[in-house]
C-alpha cells in the first residue's frame, strides 16, 4: 500500500491542465490529441473512440473484421474543458485522501470508496458531464491510481497478445498474430516512464539511463521489455507480450489446429516417460505456450524446478520451485544467471529441471544434467529449423569457454537430447507445429536426425488464410520402444504415412473429450 501512496504523489503533476504539462512544456491541442491520462484519442473523422472490436464476417467465420467502435469522446470543442475538470478532480482526491490510512483499507474497498468520491466530488461539479463520461472519467482516474493508464483497457482484453507502445504517441496491439494501431496515447513520454517505472518496481528491478533496458513481468505472468533513451532515439519504448489468465490447454490447441490429437497423444507419451525435449521457434512462435502445454502432462507427484530469466511459466502442479535470474545492481555487483540457477538447482532434489528459454551458456549444464540422471527436462530455443536448434545449442555450449572439441558437444548434445519440437507462425498468424524430429546419435562427426511428423503447406485461401495439412513421415522413431516399455503404446497406424493425420470423425479426438 505504500506504493499507493507514492503513486498518488506522483501522478499529481502528471495531470497538468493543456498548455504546460509536467515538464514544463507546451503542449499541443486539438483533435487527435491525447487525453490527459491518454485513454483514447478522437480523430478528425469521428467522434468514437478506436478500438479493435471482434466480429463475424458474412461467411460467419470469425477473426475476419475488426471495425472502430467504442463510446463517444468530448466533442473537440469541449475537449479541454473535460481534460481539465479531470485534472481538478484527481488533485482534489489527493489533497482530501488521507494516505497514513490506505494501508489499512481493502484494495477493492479502497476502489469502490475513490470512485464513491470523485462521483460525488463531480456532482458538486458545474460542467455537464453525460453518464457515459462521467464513468469514463471515474474509470480514467481509478486506472492511473491503481493500474497502469491507458494501458489497463488494452490489458483487459482478452483478445490481445502482444502490447507495442512505440513511444507515447503510438500504441499497436496484436490480435490473432496480426497487428493493428490503436487510438490510444499517454500524455508525454515522462508518463510513459512513469508507467514503466510502476512496472519494474513491483518485481525489484530498475531502469534509468545507467540501466536503459530491463526484462520484468505483470502480476499475471505477462512478459514486459523497456528500453529508454538514450537507446531509444524517440523516446521510451514497452513491449509486453501477454499471457491469458486462462491457461490454454492441448484440448485448445487441437481445435485451434495449431496439432492433431495423434500427435498431441505421442508428445503426452513423451514427457510422461521422461524423454528430453526442446522446443524450436521464432519470435511469437508459441514456444513458451507449447511449454506450459506439455507440461500439463508431468504427473502431480514429481518435483519442478523451473528456471527463467523473466517468469512466465504456468505449471499446475502442487510441487513447483520457481527460480527467477536477477541482474547486477547499480554497481555492477549481485547477479546471478541462468547458469548459476542451473547448477543450484542439481543441489535441490528435482525431479524435472524445466529451463523456460536456452540462451547462453547454461546449456552446458543443462545438457550435463539430462546426461547424469535429470532425464525428463523440457526447454525452448530460438531457431528457424530442428537443424538450426541443435547448431545454437553447439554455440552456446562453447560460450561456457571450456574448450571442449566439436564432437565432444555433439556427442554430448545427441546423448542428452531425444526431441525437437519446430513450431512456427504462419503468415495468417496462425501458429503450428511444423515439424517433429527425434535425434537418433552420431553419424560420424554429425548429429543424426529424423523427421516423424511435419504440417505441408498446400496453398493460401482467398481469405489469406493458410492450407495445409499434417503428415507423418511413416518412420517409427526409436523411442517408441522406450514409451511402450514404460507402459505408453503408441499404436503403428500413428506413423502410417498413408493415414490422415486429424480427420474428422477420428476416434482420436474422443481421447481428448473432443468431436
Amino acid at each position: 500500500m505504500s506504493v499507493l501512496k507514492n503513486r498518488l504523489r506522483r501522478f499529481a503533476p502528471a495531470m497538468e491542465p493543456e498548455g504546460n504539462g509536467a515538464n514544463g512544456h507546451a503542449r499541443e491541442s486539438g483533435e487527435g490529441r491525447a487525453s490527459e491520462t491518454g485513454r483514447v484519442v478522437p480523430f478528425e473523422t469521428s467522434k468514437e473512440s478506436v478500438t479493435l472490436s471482434h466480429e463475424r464476417g458474412p461467411s460467419g467465420s470469425e477473426e475476419t473484421r475488426y471495425a472502430l467502435t467504442g463510446t463517444r469522446r468530448p466533442a473537440p470543442a469541449r475537449l479541454e474543458e473535460y481534460q481539465a475538470l479531470k485534472t481538478k478532480i484527481h488533485r482534489d482526491l489527493i489533497n482530501r485522501l488521507d494516505l497514513t490510512r490506505l494501508e489499512k483499507i481493502e484494495p477493492s474497498v479502497l476502489q469502490a470508496q475513490i470512485a464513491q468520491i470523485v462521483e460525488r466530488m463531480l456532482e458538486a461539479e458545474a460542467t455537464p458531464l453525460s453518464m457515459a463520461e462521467r464513468e469514463r472519467l471515474i474509470a480514467e482516474i481509478r486506472d492511473e491510481l491503481f493500474g497502469l493508464g491507458p494501458l489497463e483497457p488494452l490489458l483487459n482484453d482478452p483478445t490481445i497478445s502482444d502490447i507495442l507502445v512505440n513511444t507515447y504517441r503510438q500504441v499497436y496491439v496484436e490480435r490473432f498474430g496480426k497487428l493493428y494501431l490503436t487510438g490510444v496515447q499517454f500524455k508525454d513520454n515522462d508518463h510513459l516512464m512513469q508507467i514503466i517505472d510502476r512496472i519494474v518496481s513491483r518485481v525489484g528491478r530498475r531502469i534509468d539511463e545507467a540501466s536503459p533496458m530491463v526484462d520484468a513481468r505483470l502480476p499475471d505472468g505477462s512478459r514486459v521489455n523497456a528500453i529508454i533513451p538514450p537507446l531509444a532515439i524517440d523516446g521510451p519504448i514497452l513491449s509486453i507480450r501477454r499471457f491469458g489468465t486462462i491457461r490454454p490447454t492441448i484440448e485448445e490447441l487441437i481445435r485451434r489446429g495449431t496439432l492433431t490429437p495423434e500427435i498431441a497423444y505421442m508428445l503426452e507419451g513423451c514427457v510422461k516417460c521422461r524423454l528430453n525435449i526442446i522446443i524450436s521457434g521464432g519470435t511469437g512462435a508459441g514456444k513458451t505456450t507449447l511449454l506450459n502445454v506439455l507440461s500439463s502432462f508431468i504427473p502431480n507427484d514429481e518435483r519442478i524446478i523451473t528456471i527463467e530469466d523473466s517468469a512466465e511459466l504456468q505449471l499446475q502442479q502442487e510441487h513447483v520451485v520457481r527460480l527467477e535470474t536477477r541482474p547486477p545492481n547499480i554497481e555492477g555487483k549481485g547477479e546471478v544467471t541462468q547458469r548459476d540457477l542451473v547448477r543450484n538447482s542439481l543441489r535441490m532434489r528435482p525431479d524435472r529441471i524445466v529451463v523456460g528459454e536456452v540462451r547462453g551458456p547454461e546449456a552446458i549444464d543443462m545438457l550435463q544434467a539430462m546426461n547424469t540422471g535429470h532425464d525428463g527436462g523440457l526447454t525452448t530455443i530460438h531457431a528457424n529449423s530442428p537443424r538450426d536448434a541443435l547448431s545454437r545449442l553447439e554455440t552456446m555450449v562453447s560460450m561456457a569457454g571450456l574448450n571442449l572439441s566439436d564432437r565432444a558437444i555433439r556427442q554430448q548434445i545427441a546423448s542428452a537430447i531425444n526431441l525437437i519440437i519446430q513450431a512456427a507462425r504462419l503468415s495468417d498468424g496462425s501458429r503450428k507445429i511444423v515439424s517433429i524430429c527425434e535425434i537418433t546419435g552420431m553419424e560420424g562427426d554429425v548429429i543424426a536426425m529424423q523427421e516423424i511428423f511435419f504440417f505441408e503447406r498446400l496453398g493460401v485461401a482467398e481469405d489469406g488464410r493458410v492450407i495445409g495439412r499434417f503428415r507423418a513421415t511413416g518412420i517409427r522413431p526409436k523411442f517408441a520402444d522406450k514409451l511402450e516399455r514404460s507402459g505408453f503404446r503408441l499404436p503403428s497406424t500413428l506413423f502410417d504415412d498413408t493415414v490422415e493425420l486429424g480427420a474428422s470423425g477420428s476416434v482420436w479426438f474422443e481421447h481428448y473429450g473432443l468431436r
